[in-house]
């Protein structure tokens, strides 16, 4: 036992038996006693520990005494507010969108499932888990979760079709996007100016544009950036299928034939009469799935052909049927390695090797996300704001739940949202009629899939992306301000030279040294006034 006794108090302190069983110490106010390292008593430290336990007790009481807040929980989950409202005829406009983005989304996902370099079940897989929870904490009814090009093309880059490696970027992305909503850092996406946003989507629609002449000519495009990509197409061109290129580039002239139908006005465009409505909205639902109409249309050739005896294509081949088996991601993985001597090697990765691997991805991809997510919900939001940080939770959690499906990324992809839009969207639950029709067309509809000609599935994508290249920026920019052009070029440059996720960096970095440089040297307009020949005012 020690007893202290300082300003006229006594004091017990325990873990001071060094001393004997009975020590008496005299210690002035304030003072400290260093006698011995067990025994060591500073006032103003104890009461700093008091006062900072304290604050972060108060801290923990408010943090849960808020997250049990009805206004709290109606921000997490907005389903509770709109839910009570729905009615049937939330329910008409939210089941033809829900089918409209269904039938545009399982030819897309088989299609972006060859960017990531996987089988194509695996981009079915990654089309209706997001959906379901995107209905429960989702804010927006324009956002129709599932895999993009960008997306996909980034998982190509980082996983390198490893499947383990994939489903696991998946993963930790998601859980990243809610750790950043519930920190509130959805504010970082204003680090990523509008002329980065451009000039690295530009880059990577060229990337994935390239990548597709794979299917589209039967050519090799190996290679991590552009250029690697183009001189392997150039060494590999005489190789090149005419069959598949004839049918893939007829593809994408009936698939930009039927775009511009959308956009075909039948009769005056105030008091059509009945017959022009319908006809309208006839053509535009053909131009809206004309993905599926050419799927359809190039399954039923692949299919004569084949039994006719005429193997001139080359076709997706077997699709497995049924949902994925749900479990939780891999932490580490075992590969084999083919040495120089032909014999195979046993490489164990544990999960810090792996997580090592998917370097700067891990924090690309979720900014990335939320570039185009945002993106399309302010394109449709007609002035309301967009809660970033709600967004990021929503988005993490759908592809935390995708990779327990076996699924690769996905988010809010603008092209799909524009389609939604169009189709009457009323509510979130537009998601759960898209899910269900991916679910239906894995059980029923993938024996189907095999007599797809592979060069069909990159004419989708090839047709689709040639609209990313944000070329109409330029000019805006170089009237308004000449030097947002540089963030904008060096982000393309380096996206088309580096690794994307690298290029991207690149971009950020070049924003945030104008930021910093404008912040440094403010230009300030400074007035002077004479008042009299001794008396000068600065205004």
């Amino acid at each position: 036992m020690c007893t202290v006794n300082s300003s006229g108090r006594t004091r017990t302190l325990e873990g001071c038996d060094n001393y004997g069983s009975d020590v008496t110490l005299d210690i002035p106010p304030g003072g400290l006693y260093t006698g011995s390292s067990d025994c060591i008593v500073d006032e103003a430290e104890v009461k700093e520990q008091r006062d900072c336990c304290s604050a972060t007790g108060d801290w923990l009481k408010d943090s849960a005494a808020n997250v049990f807040r009805k206004k709290t929980l109606y921000k997490r989950m907005p389903i509770l507010e709109w839910l009570p409202k729905y009615d049937r005829n939330d329910f008409v406009g939210d089941l033809v969108a829900g089918i409209t983005v269904g039938l545009t989304v399982i030819p897309q996902g088989l299609a972006f499932a060859g960017i990531t370099g996987l089988e194509l079940q695996y981009g079915l897989y990654s089309c209706f888990m997001g959906c379901f929870i995107y209905v429960l904490f989702g804010t927006s009814k324009d956002v129709p979760v599932g895999p993009t090009a960008i997306a996909a093309l980034l998982t190509f880059q980082i996983g390198h079709g490893d499947l383990v490696k994939t489903i696991l970027l998946t993963f930790l992305t998601g859980i990243i996007e809610v750790l950043m909503g519930l920190l509130k850092l959805g504010f970082l996406i204003d680090f990523v100016s509008g002329p980065v946003s451009a000039g690295f989507t530009s880059a990577a629609s060229l990337i994935i544009f390239t990548s597709q002449l794979k299917d589209l000519l039967v050519v090799d495009t190996a290679g991590d950036t552009l250029v690697d990509m183009w001189v392997s197409i150039v060494k590999d061109f005489r190789n090149i299928s005419w069959n598949d290129s004839a049918l893939g580039v007829s593809a994408v002239f009936l698939l930009l034939s039927m775009r511009a139908m959308t956009f075909i006005e039948i009769g005056p465009k105030e008091g059509k009469k009945s017959w022009q409505r319908v006809l309208q909205k006839t053509i535009w639902l053909i131009g809206t799935s004309r993905n599926a109409v050419l799927v359809v249309l190039v399954g039923m050739l692949g299919y004569h052909l084949l039994q006719s005896g005429n193997d001139i294509f080359r076709m997706v081949g077997y699709v497995p049927s049924g949902l994925p088996e749900f479990k939780i991601p891999a932490f580490s993985a075992t590969t084999y390695t083919n040495t120089t001597n032909g014999e195979f090697v046993e490489m164990n990765e544990t999960f810090l090797d792996m997580v090592s691997s998917l370097g700067a991805g891990l924090i690309v991809i979720p900014l990335v996300s939320l570039l185009e997510t945002t993106a399309l919900i302010q394109a449709f939001a007609d002035g309301k704001p967009c809660d970033a940080n709600q967004e990021l939770i929503a988005i993490g959690l759908c592809n935390v739940g995708t990779s327990f499906a076996q699924g690769f990324r996905g988010n809010g992809p603008l092209a799909r949202g524009a389609v939604l839009n169009a189709s009457g969207v009323r509510t979130q639950m537009s998601n759960l009629y898209t899910g269900v029709i991916v679910i239906f067309a894995l059980l029923w509809l993938t024996p189907a899939f095999y007599y797809i000609p592979k060069s069909a599935l990159a004419a989708i994508i090839l047709s689709a992306v040639i609209f990313m290249v944000q070329y109409r920026v330029i000019k805006p920019m170089w009237r308004s301000k000449k030097t947002d052009l540089i963030p904008g070029i060096g982000a393309f440059i380096a996206c088309l030279l580096l690794p994307l996720q690298i290029g991207i960096l690149v971009g950020i970095g070049i924003n945030v040294i104008f930021i910093l440089y404008s912040a440094a040297r403010p230009k300030l307009r400074v007035e002077t006034a004479c008042v009299s020949r001794l008396i000068n005012l600065f205004v």
